[in-house]
Order: structure tokens, then C-alpha cells, then sequence
């Protein structure tokens, strides 16, 4: 620290740029003639503190990287095994950072003005992230290191003309407060909460491998505080009905089984908070969250209506009957698809993304997509869209993809479900035989027996990606593109790369912000590195997984663009639903 120290009392009170911190040359030892590195790591103790620049626009801004001695928190190295290690250690860190805020607090001024410290906040869910990891110490000047070290990166505002403020606290406030965290620092809370990841894993493994599709707990707390992530205060804890209720693992909860199950109720009675909860099941919580064993199919994927989105050479034949004019449905194109029709796109996208579970709430849906009612039928004789009705079991069936909804106005899925589950006041009620006897008396029947409107849908196909556009270079004029790439992230739901705006809003299995900043940077290496004129964008995809689970997460981060730092790791099903909503994009059979 003494070194860093001195490079800031070399600076002038007007210093912005902060070069001499990310480049300090020094000696290496034992050299002669005497040779000299650039350093941008200084130590204090064991503790090794890395300064890179942000971004071009964000020097004043460094990112540290701060890496710890695994054994100074009294861990060994089967505890860094697990990504629950990490994000224990990284919500820990949190609150000495907060404190360290308090201290410099000034409301009256900008952080500019006035300084600030920054560490990521995770959401809920226990994921990999680029901002904690594990790996061995390493310096240019420092030799034989061989400690396992856990790396978290973190940010800091330096104050504009305060050359003694960013001092103290790059060198005195910030190693201070990364001590007392390493004293205070609870081995024992962080196996458990690797103990309690390991519980959750089990669960999951053991959905693959049953007849079961979804978890939920005894005592869950599904509600949340607000529009927060956090447990309602005084929620009542979920109970499974006692016809669904199984035990895995020495707990018991309601298990849904594979195939259709519909879920209803009255307004405000839970349903679409229980649906929430299964999906947000897809990822494990860590303790507290309330829905610690809610847990789902992690191929789950949220279906809704998303008007106006482009569709690209997507096979709508087991939706769409014939188009006007004689389109080929099996090669749908359109650059602004209906409310129908782009469900149906989504359907079959997430059919070929592989997912085995579908989660659809009929308010975020299209009305003519999922339902027609006799009367509709009898009136409109020559109608192109095929219901959901009528394809929902035959998805199970022929697909093995089996599908959750929340229905509260439509009896029609009470002749498809498997099971349906009535929310009243947030209790789980286990309706199948009342429901399928109200429907058999509407519809004056004896008997109701599953089948098949139409057999031997087509619903996987295959389609490889033109890459001529695909590209985060923007267009100068009709044939000439930019020597300079453009990506932005906008928190209003658009990832900006080349001369695409994504809309990503309707992607609702997406969980932070810093999981679509993640997207935008993975999508821009898939574009740089492409070599190919035409790509399978599954294997392309894959590749990319393979890389980052070998080289982490951060490996596709770059200092060029003026994004946030921090990023989430995404499934590949939200990468790949991204590429689809590009615009300027095509593909091929």
C-alpha cells in the first residue's frame, strides 16, 4: 500500500485520469541490469488489491479486484468447490461496505464529489457471477505464490480534487475494512450455506429424474415484500393439498407432477404468486429467501404474447393452419408478429432451446392463442390458429414438455389438465375431480377422456444462423461498416450492439440486470469471434459455455465499452432467445 500511496502524492489535486495507478512500473527483483514491470496489484499483508480502469469514460472510477488468502478465513479448498462459497463470502463482504459509505457520507454532494465504495448485490438466487471467484494469487514481483485466493471485484468513485480523501480511503478505510471483515469472517455460516445449495441439488437431481416437474416446500414463504426480492412480512407459509403432498429427501411439499396442470382461483387469491415462485424455482435461494425448497425443472421458460417482436424462418405449422396469400407456415417470417403469433414463435423457440417445462399466465397471454370457445367455433368457420387448447397434451405427449398456467377465466383447460390446483387466500386446494365434473355437466358429457385434436406435430427443427449481420459493428452507410463497435445496456430492457435494439422485456426468466449486461457481452464475443458464414447457433452457444467454465465468467467482459461491471451468468436459453429477437438477422433450414 505504501507504493500506491506514494503514486498518489505524485498526483496533483485536479488528477482524473489516475494513470500512474493502473501502470506503476516497478523493479523486479533480482534482476540485473535492473528491470522493471508494470504493477497495477498492491499488497497489503496477504492481501493483494488489483486496479484496472473501468472503462475509457470511468477512470476515476478503478475496478479492485481484492483477493484473500482462502486460509485467512479459515476455509480450505474443498469449500471453494462451490458456487454457494462464493456468494456467501461476496453478501458478507456487503455490509463493511456499507458501513465504509456511511463514513464518507455527504448528501449535499455527488459521489463525484464526494467519493464512493461499490460491491455488486445479489439478488436471491445463488448463480455463478464474474465479481467472486476462486483462484491462486499471482504478482510479477512477488515470487512462489501458490495461495488459493478468493477474488472479489469491487469499484470506487474517487472524490474529484480530494487527492488526501482518496488516499485514506484507498489505503487506510478500504484494507481496514477488508481486516475486520476477515476477522469476523464465519467459516461455520458459509458451510452451511454450501450445506443447505447441496440440499437443494439433491432436490433437483432427484426432478430429473421422476415424474415430477416442480417442488414446493411446506412452510415456503411465496409472497414478496413489495417489489422487492425479500419475504413478505406475515405471508401465511405455503401447505401442500394432502392429494399432492410427497416427501424428497426428508421434506415434505406439494409435487407436480408432469403433464398439464392448471392453476386457478379468484383475483388476488396467489395464483400468479405461486406461479412466480415455480419459476423463480429454476434457480436455488439462499436461507432466508423463503423459497429455499421451491424448487423447478431448470429448463422452465416463462411463455407469454410478445407483440411485435421479429420472427425469423420459425415452423408455426402446429399453430398456424395457412397464412393469406400462401405463406409457408413451416418458415414464418415477419418483422412485427401479433399477440398469437408471437406466442406461438415463443412456444416453438423454447420447444428447440429444450426446455421440458412451460409456465404461462393467460393475463400476459393472447386471448384467440389460448383459447376458442364453442360458440367462436360455430361463428368463425375459417379460422388459421390452431388454440393452445387443442396442442397443450399433444406438447406432452410428442414433445415431453409438459405446461404449468394460471387460468382464472377460461373452463376450457379444465377438459386438458392433469391437475388443478385452486388458490384461495393463498391456500392450495387440489380441485381435479370438482373441476373436471363442473366442465362434463357445462359441456352435458359422461365421461371425459384425453385426446389428441391432431397427431404428429412437427415441433423441433433446425436452423442455422446467416452471420453476415451478425455483427456489433453499426453500419456507416448501405455497404460500409464502422471501425468502431457499439454495445450499450439500457435499463430500460434494450441490449444496443452494431445496429441491433433487442428488446428483451418480455424475457421474463431474466433475474437482474446484471444478467442481461452479461447477455450483452456474451452476444458481442460470439460476434467477434464468429468465423464462419453460417453457424449452428446451439453448438456456437455451447462452445461459449464450455470457454466460460474454464475460464469464468468475466473472460467475455471488455474495458472498451461503458457498460456496468458486473454480470450474472444467464442459461442458455436466454442467450439464444436474444439472437432470435435480433432484427437484422437470418437463418436458414
Amino acid at each position: 500500500m505504501k507504493r500506491l500511496k506514494n503514486y498518489l502524492l505524485d498526483m496533483k489535486n485536479t488528477e482524473t485520469t489516475f494513470s500512474q495507478i493502473y501502470e506503476g512500473l516497478v523493479y523486479i527483483p533480482g534482476t540485473s541490469p535492473p528491470q522493471y514491470a508494470r504493477e497495477n496489484t498492491y499488497w497489503h499483508g496477504e492481501i493483494s488489491y488489483n486496479y484496472e480502469r473501468t472503462h475509457k469514460l470511468a477512470l476515476d472510477k478503478p475496478t479492485i479486484t481484492i483477493s484473500i488468502p482462502i486460509k485467512d478465513l479459515r476455509l480450505n479448498f474443498n469449500d471453494c468447490k462451490y458456487t454457494a462459497a462464493g456468494d456467501y463470502i461476496l453478501r458478507a463482504l456487503k455490509p463493511y461496505f456499507d458501513e465504509l459509505n456511511e463514513e464518507i457520507a455527504n448528501r449535499k454532494r455527488t459521489d463525484k464529489e464526494n467519493g464512493r465504495y461499490y460491491i455488486y448485490e445479489p439478488t436471491g438466487e445463488v448463480i455463478a457471477r464474474n465479481c467472486v471467484y476462486f483462484r491462486k494469487s499471482e504478482s510479477k514481483i512477488r515470487e512462489n505464490l501458490t495461495e488459493m485466493c478468493v477474488n472479489i471485484i469491487t469499484q470506487v468513485q474517487l472524490p474529484h480534487k480530494r487527492i488526501k480523501k482518496t488516499i485514506a480511503m484507498l489505503t487506510k478505510s478500504l484494507p481496514q475494512a477488508v481486516d475486520r471483515f476477515i476477522a469476523d469472517f464465519d467459516a461455520v455460516k458459509l458451510r452451511e450455506a454450501v450445506s443447505l445449495n447441496k440440499k437443494q441439488e439433491q432436490i433437483r437431481a432427484w426432478l430429473r429424474e421422476s415424474d415430477y416437474c416442480a417442488f414446493i416446500a411446506n412452510g415456503a414463504i411465496l409472497p414478496r415484500k413489495g417489489n422487492s426480492a425479500l419475504p413478505a412480512e406475515n405471508a401465511i407459509p405455503f401447505k401442500s393439498p394432502e392429494q399432492d403432498e410427497i416427501e424428497i429427501h426428508g421434506l415434505r411439499g406439494m409435487g407436480i407432477r408432469k403433464g398439464v396442470t392448471v392453476i386457478t382461483g379468484g383475483g388476488y387469491s396467489g395464483k400468479s404468486t405461486l406461479l412466480d415462485a415455480i419459476s423463480a424455482g429454476i434457480y436455488n435461494h439462499v436461507g432466508g429467501d423463503g423459497r429455499e425448497f421451491v424448487i423447478t425443472d431448470d429448463t422452465a421458460i416463462k411463455i407469454s404474447a410478445e407483440d411485435g417482436r421479429s420472427v425469423k424462418n420459425i415452423n408455426l405449422s402446429p399453430f398456424i393452419k395457412w397464412l393469406p396469400q400462401g405463406g409457408d407456415v413451416s418458415r414464418f417470417y415477419t418483422e412485427h408478429a401479433s399477440g398469437s403469433t408471437s406466442q406461438a414463435a415463443n412456444i416453438m423457440e423454447a420447444a428447440n432451446f429444450g426446455a421440458g417445462l412451460f409456465l404461462i399466465d393467460e393475463d400476459k397471454s393472447a386471448t384467440n392463442f389460448m383459447i376458442r370457445d364453442d360458440m367462436m367455433k360455430e361463428l368463425i368457420k375459417r379460422e388459421p390458429i390452431t388454440p393452445f387448447t387443442d396442442r397443450v397434451r399433444q406438447l406432452y405427449s410428442e414433445a415431453n414438455i409438459s405446461t404449468i398456467l394460471v387460468v382464472g377465466g377460461s373452463g376450457e383447460y379444465l377438459s386438458v389438465a392433469d391437475s388443478v390446483i385452486m388458490m384461495d387466500e393463498f391456500h392450495a386446494f387440489n380441485l381435479t375431480e370438482q373441476a373436471k365434473q363442473i366442465y362434463m355437466r357445462a359441456k352435458n358429457i359422461s365421461d371425459l377422456q384425453f385426446s389428441d385434436k391432431q397427431s404428429g406435430q412437427n415441433w423441433f427443427s433446425e436452423r442455422k444462423l446467416i452471420t453476415q449481420k451478425f455483427t456489433s459493428y453499426p453500419k456507416e452507410s448501405e455497404d460500409v461498416y464502422s471501425g468502431t463497435e457499439r454495445l450499450e445496456i439500457s435499463d430500460m430492457g434494450f441490449i444496443i450492439i452494431g445496429d441491433e435494439k433487442i428488446d428483451v422485456r418480455n424475457l421474463h426468466n431474466f433475474i437482474s440486470f446484471a444478467q442481461i449486461t452479461a447477455v450483452g457481452y456474451m452476444l458481442r464475443y460470439l460476434e467477434v469471434s464468429c468465423k464462419s458464414s453460417i453457424l449452428d447457433v446451439h453448438e456456437m452457444v455451447d462452445d461459449l459455455y464450455r470457454q466460460i467454465e474454464e475460464k469464468g465468467l468475466d473472460f467475455v467482459h471488455s474495458t472498451f465499452f461503458a457498460c456496468e461491471r458486473w454480470l450474472d451468468m444467464p442459461r442458455k436459453c436466454e442467450l439464444i432467445a436474444v439472437i432470435n429477437r435480433m432484427r437484422f438477422l437470418d437463418f436458414e433450414n
